[in-house]
């Protein structure tokens, strides 16, 4: 990674994701200060030597650029614009790299509140998950004015693989909202071919092999479809994640006018999940809700009793 001139880290919401995503620009020789709602989240990147704030706006006020990554937009908003909150705290001259999955107007919003401050506001969402936060190969989406973007890449490339300025304020989240949509759509086809393949009597893992390779091939063939074969509904990826993401998509596709009905039908599939208490678990579980429609059992087992 490029050196950068911002050393002074502020990283606010250490999940799973966010915390491998701080270890990375720590192991870069970034200093860095601290900040989530359940302090015991934070432990590891305390022990690594992350200093610890009690606040949002207390992180903002010792950094020169901050992250965020939380759950919803409602939580964006008050680690944002909140009393204690990042953008009344920061000082003019401050980059804010807001990385949840949020609504494009909110990320509007935020800019215009930055800009007013005279602090550089991005809009920064992620593809890749738990995994690809801990191998540095996430795909980061950005929308921003590109002298933010230029600031903020060096520090954004010690943890992906790509990272791409979409356009203005919004498009980094308008962006993530087209990866949600085609991964949700898609995984419907994956889900109902693999139930297919069980019901005709097929060897699933043979044919998975067989058609990975053309046309038919897809990330989520490749990396889901084994989960699913083997009952494997750990979450990288949570179906209450999802489900709020599909649900921004609608109501962006409304105010745009768009008729969008894959993506109204896969909303429905996954909230099906959650009615099941299911949402927890990763969004490869929808094969589940697809086999129960057929009375399939799953997962599939072969004339042995193992599964598939």
């Amino acid at each position: 990674m490029s050196e950068s001139p911002l050393t002074r880290i502020g990283w606010i919401g250490t999940g799973v994701m966010g915390s491998a995503m701080c270890g990375h620009l720590m192991d870069a020789g970034h200093p860095a200060v601290v900040f989530n709602r359940t302090r015991e989240r934070a432990d590891t990147l305390i022990a690594k030597g992350a200093e610890w704030r009690d606040s949002p706006g207390a992180v903002a006020a010792d950094s020169d650029v901050v992250f965020t990554i939380v759950g919803t937009p409602e939580d964006v908003r008050e680690v944002m614009l909140g009393e204690s909150g990042v953008l009344p705290s920061s000082a003019p001259g401050t980059l804010v790299v807001e990385m949840t999955t949020s609504e494009p107007l909110l990320a509007r919003e935020l800019y215009a509140a930055g800009e007013a401050r005279g602090v550089d506001v991005l809009d920064a969402p992620v593809s890749g998950g738990d995994v690809g936060a801990r191998e540095a190969r996430l795909v980061v989406m950005v929308g921003g004015k590109p002298e933010a973007f230029e600031r903020a890449q060096p520090l954004l490339d010690a943890f992906s693989r790509l990272v791409v300025l979409e356009g203005g304020p919004g498009a980094g989240q308008h962006t993530k909202m087209v990866n949600q949509i085609a991964i949700a759509s898609g995984l419907i086809g994956v889900c109902e071919a693999l139930v297919y393949a069980t019901r005709a009597g097929l060897d699933v893992e043979r044919v998975i092999e067989t058609i990975s390779g053309g046309a038919a091939g897809s990330w989520s063939l490749t990396n889901y479809a084994p989960r699913m074969l083997r009952g494997d509904f750990e979450p990288g990826f949570r179906v209450d994640h999802l489900v709020k993401d599909l649900g921004i998509a609608l109501a962006e596709a409304r105010r745009l006018k768009l008729a969008l009905p894959g993506l109204a039908l896969a909303q429905q599939l996954y909230v099906s999940l959650q009615a099941a208490d299911r949402g927890d678990r990763g969004v490869q579980a929808l094969v589940l809700a697809l086999a129960e429609l057929s009375a399939v059992e799953w997962p599939p087992v072969t004339e042995g009793g193992n599964a598939a």
